[in-house]
Protein backbone atom coordinates (compact mmCIF):
# COMPACT_ATOMS: atom_id res chain seq x y z
CA UNK A 1 0.00 0.00 0.00
CA UNK A 2 1.80 3.11 -1.27
CA UNK A 3 -1.21 5.31 -2.12
CA UNK A 4 -1.09 8.02 0.53
CA UNK A 5 -4.83 8.70 0.30
CA UNK A 6 -5.65 5.03 0.80
CA UNK A 7 -3.17 4.84 3.67
CA UNK A 8 -4.61 7.92 5.38
CA UNK A 9 -8.19 6.62 5.01
CA UNK A 10 -7.13 3.39 6.72
CA UNK A 11 -5.57 5.33 9.60
CA UNK A 12 -8.48 7.77 9.88
CA UNK A 13 -11.11 5.01 9.97
CA UNK A 14 -9.10 3.20 12.64
CA UNK A 15 -8.59 6.34 14.77
CA UNK A 16 -12.31 7.18 14.72
CA UNK A 17 -12.92 3.93 16.59
CA UNK A 18 -9.73 3.85 18.64
CA UNK A 19 -9.54 7.37 20.08
CA UNK A 20 -12.90 7.30 21.96
CA UNK A 21 -11.91 3.97 23.52
CA UNK A 22 -8.48 5.31 24.48
CA UNK A 23 -9.86 8.53 25.98
CA UNK A 24 -12.35 6.55 28.06
CA UNK A 25 -9.53 4.46 29.55
CA UNK A 26 -7.23 7.36 30.48
CA UNK A 27 -6.72 7.92 34.21
CA UNK A 28 -7.53 11.37 35.61
CA UNK A 29 -7.38 13.04 39.01
CA UNK A 30 -11.05 14.03 38.79
CA UNK A 31 -10.45 17.56 37.59
CA UNK A 32 -11.63 18.79 34.22
CA UNK A 33 -8.96 18.31 31.60
CA UNK A 34 -8.55 20.48 28.53
CA UNK A 35 -7.68 18.51 25.41
CA UNK A 36 -6.04 20.74 22.84
CA UNK A 37 -5.84 19.68 19.21
CA UNK A 38 -2.32 19.35 17.83
CA UNK A 39 -1.23 20.58 14.42
CA UNK A 40 -1.12 16.96 13.22
CA UNK A 41 -3.96 14.60 14.09
CA UNK A 42 -3.29 11.07 15.34
CA UNK A 43 -4.24 9.66 11.94
CA UNK A 44 -1.83 12.05 10.18
CA UNK A 45 1.02 11.13 12.52
CA UNK A 46 0.44 7.42 11.98
CA UNK A 47 0.29 7.98 8.22
CA UNK A 48 3.65 9.75 8.26
CA UNK A 49 5.30 7.05 10.39
CA UNK A 50 4.10 4.17 8.20
CA UNK A 51 4.72 6.05 4.94
CA UNK A 52 8.34 6.65 6.01
CA UNK A 53 8.89 2.90 6.16
CA UNK A 54 6.94 2.17 2.99
CA UNK A 55 8.93 4.44 0.69
CA UNK A 56 12.24 3.20 2.13
CA UNK A 57 13.86 6.39 3.42
CA UNK A 58 16.87 5.74 5.65
CA UNK A 59 16.39 8.67 8.04
CA UNK A 60 13.13 10.20 9.26
CA UNK A 61 14.62 13.70 9.25
CA UNK A 62 15.46 13.61 5.54
CA UNK A 63 12.07 12.02 4.83
CA UNK A 64 10.25 14.80 6.68
CA UNK A 65 12.25 17.77 5.40
CA UNK A 66 12.98 16.64 1.84
CA UNK A 67 9.87 14.64 0.98
CA UNK A 68 6.97 15.59 3.22
CA UNK A 69 7.69 19.32 3.50
CA UNK A 70 8.59 19.60 -0.19
CA UNK A 71 6.00 17.40 -1.88
CA UNK A 72 3.14 16.70 0.56
CA UNK A 73 2.10 20.19 1.66
CA UNK A 74 -1.29 19.77 0.00
CA UNK A 75 -1.95 16.53 1.87
CA UNK A 76 -0.68 17.92 5.21
CA UNK A 77 -1.49 21.67 5.20
CA UNK A 78 -0.68 22.21 8.91
CA UNK A 79 2.78 20.66 9.03
CA UNK A 80 4.74 21.68 12.14
CA UNK A 81 8.50 22.03 12.32
CA UNK A 82 10.59 18.88 12.35
CA UNK A 83 11.41 19.21 16.06
CA UNK A 84 7.72 19.62 16.93
CA UNK A 85 6.83 16.57 14.85
CA UNK A 86 9.39 14.52 16.78
CA UNK A 87 7.79 15.69 20.04
CA UNK A 88 4.37 14.48 18.81
CA UNK A 89 5.47 11.04 17.60
CA UNK A 90 5.37 9.20 20.99
CA UNK A 91 1.64 9.92 21.14
CA UNK A 92 0.94 7.40 18.38
CA UNK A 93 2.82 4.40 19.85
CA UNK A 94 -0.22 2.84 21.51
CA UNK A 95 -2.36 3.42 18.44
CA UNK A 96 0.23 1.76 16.19
CA UNK A 97 0.27 -1.35 18.37
CA UNK A 98 -3.53 -1.47 18.36
CA UNK A 99 -3.46 -1.08 14.56
CA UNK A 100 -1.02 -3.97 14.30
CA UNK A 101 -3.54 -6.14 16.12
CA UNK A 102 -6.06 -5.39 13.34
CA UNK A 103 -3.76 -5.86 10.32
CA UNK A 104 -1.71 -8.86 11.49
CA UNK A 105 -2.14 -12.26 9.87
CA UNK A 106 -4.26 -15.18 11.04
CA UNK A 107 -3.05 -18.52 12.32
CA UNK A 108 -3.13 -21.12 9.54
CA UNK A 109 -1.99 -24.10 11.61
CA UNK A 110 1.56 -23.79 10.23
CA UNK A 111 3.57 -21.30 12.30
CA UNK A 112 7.28 -20.47 12.66
CA UNK A 113 8.77 -18.79 15.72
CA UNK A 114 12.14 -17.07 16.07
CA UNK A 115 13.79 -13.97 17.50
CA UNK A 116 16.11 -11.37 16.05
CA UNK A 117 18.43 -8.91 17.82
CA UNK A 118 17.61 -5.20 17.69
CA UNK A 119 20.91 -3.46 18.45
CA UNK A 120 20.65 0.14 19.67
CA UNK A 121 24.34 1.07 19.59
CA UNK A 122 27.68 -0.15 18.34
CA UNK A 123 29.42 -2.61 20.67
CA UNK A 124 32.38 -0.25 21.09
CA UNK A 125 30.06 2.43 22.52
CA UNK A 126 28.14 0.30 25.04
CA UNK A 127 29.84 1.82 28.10
CA UNK A 128 29.12 5.36 26.88
CA UNK A 129 25.56 4.71 25.75
CA UNK A 130 22.88 6.60 27.72
CA UNK A 131 19.59 6.57 25.79
CA UNK A 132 18.69 2.98 26.70
CA UNK A 133 20.67 2.69 29.92
CA UNK A 134 18.68 0.51 32.32
CA UNK A 135 16.44 -0.75 29.50
CA UNK A 136 18.63 -2.53 26.95
CA UNK A 137 20.95 -5.40 27.82
CA UNK A 138 23.80 -7.30 26.24
CA UNK A 139 22.75 -10.43 24.43
CA UNK A 140 24.21 -13.01 22.09
CA UNK A 141 22.76 -14.24 18.82
CA UNK A 142 24.05 -16.56 16.13
CA UNK A 143 25.95 -13.60 14.63
CA UNK A 144 27.64 -12.52 17.87
CA UNK A 145 27.19 -10.16 20.81
CA UNK A 146 24.96 -7.08 20.69
CA UNK A 147 23.51 -4.45 23.02
CA UNK A 148 19.79 -3.83 22.76
CA UNK A 149 16.59 -5.85 22.59
CA UNK A 150 15.15 -8.98 21.03
CA UNK A 151 12.12 -9.00 18.77
CA UNK A 152 10.29 -12.31 19.18
CA UNK A 153 7.87 -13.07 16.38
CA UNK A 154 5.62 -15.81 15.05
CA UNK A 155 4.72 -15.93 11.36
CA UNK A 156 2.53 -18.24 9.28
CA UNK A 157 3.51 -19.97 6.03
CA UNK A 158 2.28 -16.94 4.06
CA UNK A 159 4.92 -14.71 5.65
CA UNK A 160 2.33 -12.83 7.72
CA UNK A 161 3.29 -11.74 11.23
CA UNK A 162 0.91 -13.25 13.80
CA UNK A 163 2.30 -11.96 17.10
CA UNK A 164 5.28 -10.04 18.46
CA UNK A 165 7.02 -9.44 21.78
CA UNK A 166 9.94 -7.15 22.60
CA UNK A 167 12.30 -8.17 25.40
CA UNK A 168 15.73 -7.19 26.69
CA UNK A 169 18.64 -8.64 24.78
CA UNK A 170 19.54 -11.20 27.47
CA UNK A 171 16.11 -12.89 27.70
CA UNK A 172 15.91 -16.57 26.76
CA UNK A 173 14.15 -17.12 23.43
CA UNK A 174 11.82 -19.69 24.99
CA UNK A 175 10.41 -17.43 27.71
CA UNK A 176 7.91 -15.35 25.63
CA UNK A 177 6.69 -18.28 23.50
CA UNK A 178 3.60 -19.26 25.61
CA UNK A 179 2.30 -15.69 25.39
CA UNK A 180 3.10 -15.49 21.68
CA UNK A 181 0.91 -18.44 20.73
CA UNK A 182 -2.29 -17.67 22.63
CA UNK A 183 -5.31 -18.89 20.61
CA UNK A 184 -3.01 -20.64 18.10
CA UNK A 185 -3.44 -24.19 16.85
CA UNK A 186 -1.53 -26.70 14.72
CA UNK A 187 2.25 -26.93 14.47
CA UNK A 188 4.90 -24.47 15.59
CA UNK A 189 8.31 -24.89 13.96
CA UNK A 190 11.45 -23.62 15.70
CA UNK A 191 15.22 -24.09 15.83
CA UNK A 192 17.16 -26.05 18.44
CA UNK A 193 17.28 -23.04 20.76
CA UNK A 194 13.63 -23.67 21.62
CA UNK A 195 14.10 -27.26 22.79
CA UNK A 196 12.51 -27.62 26.25
CA UNK A 197 10.37 -30.36 27.72
CA UNK A 198 8.56 -27.78 29.87
CA UNK A 199 7.79 -25.56 26.85
CA UNK A 200 6.72 -28.60 24.86
CA UNK A 201 4.17 -29.51 27.53
CA UNK A 202 2.94 -25.91 27.91
CA UNK A 203 2.28 -25.62 24.19
CA UNK A 204 0.65 -29.04 24.07
CA UNK A 205 -1.87 -27.87 26.66
CA UNK A 206 -2.64 -24.91 24.39
CA UNK A 207 -3.22 -27.20 21.41
CA UNK A 208 0.09 -26.40 19.70
CA UNK A 209 2.70 -29.01 18.73
CA UNK A 210 6.29 -27.74 18.94
CA UNK A 211 8.42 -29.21 16.14
CA UNK A 212 12.23 -28.88 16.33
CA UNK A 213 15.28 -30.84 15.31
CA UNK A 214 17.12 -32.62 18.11
CA UNK A 215 20.65 -32.19 19.43
CA UNK A 216 23.27 -34.88 19.03
CA UNK A 217 23.07 -35.98 22.68
CA UNK A 218 19.27 -36.42 22.52
CA UNK A 219 17.18 -39.40 21.56
CA UNK A 220 16.06 -39.27 17.91
CA UNK A 221 12.51 -38.08 17.21
CA UNK A 222 10.54 -39.38 14.26
CA UNK A 223 9.10 -36.56 12.13
CA UNK A 224 6.77 -36.88 9.18
CA UNK A 225 8.10 -36.00 5.73
CA UNK A 226 5.95 -32.87 5.82
CA UNK A 227 7.48 -31.76 9.13
CA UNK A 228 11.00 -32.45 7.82
CA UNK A 229 10.28 -30.29 4.79
CA UNK A 230 8.91 -27.45 6.93
CA UNK A 231 11.95 -27.58 9.22
CA UNK A 232 14.16 -27.15 6.17
CA UNK A 233 12.10 -24.12 5.13
CA UNK A 234 12.07 -22.56 8.60
CA UNK A 235 14.42 -19.86 7.28
CA UNK A 236 11.34 -18.08 5.94
CA UNK A 237 11.21 -16.21 9.25
CA UNK A 238 14.76 -14.99 8.65
CA UNK A 239 13.63 -13.54 5.33
CA UNK A 240 10.84 -11.68 7.13
CA UNK A 241 13.32 -10.29 9.66
CA UNK A 242 15.63 -9.27 6.82
CA UNK A 243 12.84 -7.27 5.18
CA UNK A 244 11.89 -5.67 8.49
CA UNK A 245 15.46 -4.54 9.09
CA UNK A 246 16.69 -3.65 5.61
CA UNK A 247 13.51 -2.43 3.93
CA UNK A 248 11.35 -1.22 6.83
CA UNK A 249 14.26 0.14 8.89
CA UNK A 250 13.23 -1.19 12.31
CA UNK A 251 16.87 -1.32 13.46
CA UNK A 252 19.34 1.56 13.60
CA UNK A 253 21.58 3.18 16.21
CA UNK A 254 20.46 6.82 15.90
CA UNK A 255 17.63 6.78 18.45
CA UNK A 256 17.45 9.69 20.87
CA UNK A 257 14.56 8.46 23.04
CA UNK A 258 13.07 5.04 23.96
CA UNK A 259 9.58 6.30 23.04
CA UNK A 260 10.50 7.09 19.45
CA UNK A 261 12.36 3.77 19.23
CA UNK A 262 9.05 2.04 19.91
CA UNK A 263 7.25 4.22 17.36
CA UNK A 264 9.87 3.42 14.71
CA UNK A 265 9.68 -0.32 15.49
CA UNK A 266 5.88 -0.49 15.37
CA UNK A 267 5.72 1.71 12.27
CA UNK A 268 8.05 -0.65 10.42
CA UNK A 269 6.07 -3.72 11.50
CA UNK A 270 2.76 -2.17 10.41
CA UNK A 271 4.33 -1.13 7.09
CA UNK A 272 5.40 -4.75 6.54
CA UNK A 273 1.92 -6.04 7.41
CA UNK A 274 0.43 -3.72 4.77
CA UNK A 275 2.90 -4.94 2.11
CA UNK A 276 0.91 -6.93 -0.50
CA UNK A 277 3.79 -9.19 -1.61
CA UNK A 278 5.39 -11.11 1.25
CA UNK A 279 7.78 -14.08 1.18
CA UNK A 280 5.82 -17.29 1.58
CA UNK A 281 5.96 -21.07 1.32
CA UNK A 282 4.11 -22.90 -1.42
CA UNK A 283 2.34 -25.33 0.90
CA UNK A 284 -1.26 -26.00 1.77
CA UNK A 285 -2.63 -26.52 5.27
CA UNK A 286 -4.71 -29.37 3.83
CA UNK A 287 -1.50 -31.40 3.56
CA UNK A 288 -1.73 -32.18 7.27
CA UNK A 289 -4.53 -32.76 9.72
CA UNK A 290 -4.97 -29.67 11.86
CA UNK A 291 -7.16 -29.44 14.91
CA UNK A 292 -8.33 -26.12 16.33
Amino acid sequence: MHDITELYCLMDDFCKKFEPILNAQLLTDGSKQRIRATSLSLAELMTLVVLFHQIRYRQFKSFYLQHVCQHLRAEFPTLPSYSRCIELLPGCAMALYALFETVKGKCSGISIVDSTPIAVCDNLRIKRHRVFRGLAERGKSSTGWFFGFKLHSVINHLGEILSIRLTRGNVDDRKPVPDLVNDFYGRLYADKGYISSTLLQQLKEKGVALITRVRRNMKPVEHTEFDKALLRKRSLVETVFDQLKNLCQIEHTRHRSPQNFIVNLLGGIVAYCLTPCKPKLAVSCSNIKLEK
